[in-house]
């Protein structure tokens, strides 16, 4: 994931709901073809860690309670959408996810999922 995936400025601190919608939507990407590309189910702290990553790459600062959070939250959509497909349908979600993180490729899958992660991500909050 780019920084400008994530809409973000270098020095900016304390992520909005933007910023931590991408970073769900991402990891629910990664998750999903971690998943179905090697049988793997990424973990929380693993989660966490990609996060981590990609927000100071972005010039966020959050906190290690902030990543845990945002990776749970990415586990719980991810696991919704991997207990509704079949393997056929999932490898082919995971790829468009995948895809659909280069802000230039236009996804209306991507956009759907998008829309579930800043749902789950609000009734979380």
């Amino acid at each position: 994931m780019s920084s400008g995936f994530i809409g973000a400025k270098s020095g900016q601190t304390a992520p909005g709901m933007g910023v931590r919608a991408a970073v769900v939507y991402a990891l629910v990407a990664h998750r999903l073809s971690m998943f179905y590309d090697n049988g793997y189910w990424m973990t929380s702290a693993q989660g966490a860690t990609l996060c981590s990553e990609w927000l100071l790459d972005a010039g966020h600062h959050v906190s290690q309670a902030e990543r845990k959070f945002l990776s749970e939250v990415s586990d719980q959509v991810a696991t919704q959408i991997k207990t509704t497909l079949t393997r056929q349908a999932g490898l082919y979600m995971a790829h468009e996810l995948m895809e659909s993180l280069d802000p230039r490729y236009v996804s209306e899958i991507g956009a759907t999922v998008m829309d579930e992660c800043v749902q789950v991500l609000k009734s979380a909050m």
